[in-house]
């Protein structure tokens, strides 16, 4: 992902796109973009609802935009709107469905400009691709591009009202989905939403209209592998080992770089000042949602009771994924024997993270120490099972329960 992009959750995708809508118009173009099933259709909706009567919303994806002249009309009635009432927005959902849409909306945000219509516009799609590579492409110096994000653990609490525990508990066995929350009392309607709303369509649908994807089964086994090693260091040679060998490692790279920008996967690069070394070394998956895990693993979620070491991946993944999606640059390191579950940088400060949700002793914290020696710009963070921060603090090594960071991420 382009570091430069804003991640943001709800609340922070909804108060910037405000905060640019209240500034003169016409301003430059907000691009939302995100996953599936993570409310931006909602969120123009609000937006529209907060403007009235001065928002046009469109839905390009709807039955209205195969008729012909719909464009037209569009721009039309948004430049009417702006002229009736002094300034106007317009909310154009799911754009990549117009043929060749950043060329088109260049084309009327350069008339808009040159006429001086007080017209804010602002785009939603679901394929990271399609619309970085269209807005590169055409509308250089014309937009911003935000991505609202896989919801945190914070957001489930304040908006289904679930305890913050409870809220982080679901984050790590079922994911954020706010549309499958109504679902989770039944387990196989949940999973089949999960499966038909979200993966289905990302990854039967969304990547292959992309023209990148040549090979849709391969693909397609790239995804489960991935999906079946959470939280684990994987050289390319061993995916393609499961795969088949007749597979170029560039194609499994390459899949693997189509996942993260679809929002399913994404592959960490080993920590290192050097470059070369970032790219030598093999990746560490994460799935960048649990309830990708909870959907397509037989199993289900696991007991922490029973099955503590695959309860502590599952914790590992979601921590990582919820530093992902919160914007962090999020990588990891290892120099045999040592490693470090997490390495974030970012606007939570810069910080070595060691997941340990099971029993643990100091010696099993050599690798995280090791690091900040090395590296002291890193502030060492071991992030527990609740009740078990005290042997991280006795050493002097700051500590926090999973349920707390999930919830508030590492100190501030």
């Amino acid at each position: 992902m382009n570091d430069s992009m804003f991640r943001l959750d709800r609340a922070g995708c909804l108060a910037h796109v405000s905060a640019r809508l209240d500034e003169p118009p016409p301003g430059r173009i907000q691009i939302l973009t995100g996953p599936r099933q993570v409310g931006k259709t909602t969120l123009l909706l609000e937006l529209a609802a907060r403007w009235e009567p001065r928002a046009l919303y469109a839905a390009c994806d709807g039955p209205d935009a195969g008729l012909p002249g719909f464009w037209s009309r569009v721009w039309e009635r948004g430049a009417q709107l702006a002229r009736d009432h002094g300034r106007a927005v317009l909310l154009l959902d799911e754009i990549q469905h117009i043929a060749d849409w950043s060329v088109r909306l260049k084309a009327e945000w350069d008339r808009v400009r040159r006429r001086r219509v007080p017209l804010h516009v602002v785009v939603t799609g679901s394929s990271a691709l399609r619309l970085g590579a269209g807005a590169r492409e055409s509308l250089a110096g014309r937009f911003e591009r935000l991505t609202l994000a896989h919801w945190p653990a914070a957001a489930l609490s304040a908006t289904f009202g679930m305890s913050p525990e409870e809220a982080a508990r679901t984050y790590v066995r079922a994911g954020s989905y706010p549309g499958a929350v109504a679902l989770l009392g039944d387990p196989g309607r949940w999973r089949a939403y999960v499966r038909d709303a979200i993966i289905e369509p990302a990854v039967g649908r969304d990547s292959l209209a992309l023209g990148v994807v040549r090979r849709p089964a391969l693909f397609r086994q790239v995804f489960a592998l991935a999906v079946s090693l959470p939280a684990q260091v994987v050289s390319l040679q061993k995916l393609r080992g499961q795969i088949g060998e007749g597979t170029a490692l560039e194609t499994v790279a390459h899949y693997l770089a189509v996942l993260e920008e679809t929002y399913l996967i994404a592959a960490l690069e080993k920590y290192s000042p050097r470059a070369l070394r970032r790219r030598a070394a093999p990746p560490k998956l994460v799935v960048l949602s649990n309830a990708f895990l909870a959907a397509t693993d037989p199993r289900g979620a696991p007991d922490p009771e029973r099955e503590p070491e695959r309860h502590g991946t599952w914790v590992e993944n979601a921590c990582l994924a919820h530093a992902w999606n919160a914007g962090q640059r999020v990588g990891y390191w290892r120099e045999e024997p040592y490693e470090v579950d997490g390495i974030l940088e970012g606007s939570w400060g810069a910080w070595a993270v060691e997941v340990k949700a099971g029993v643990f002793d100091a010696h099993d914290l050599r690798g995280v120490l090791e690091f900040t020696r090395r590296h002291p710009r890193f502030r060492p963070l071991v992030v527990t099972r609740p009740g078990g921060e005290g042997v991280a603090r006795q050493i002097g090594v700051p500590a926090r329960a999973w349920i707390e960071f999930l919830l508030e991420g590492p100190p501030r």
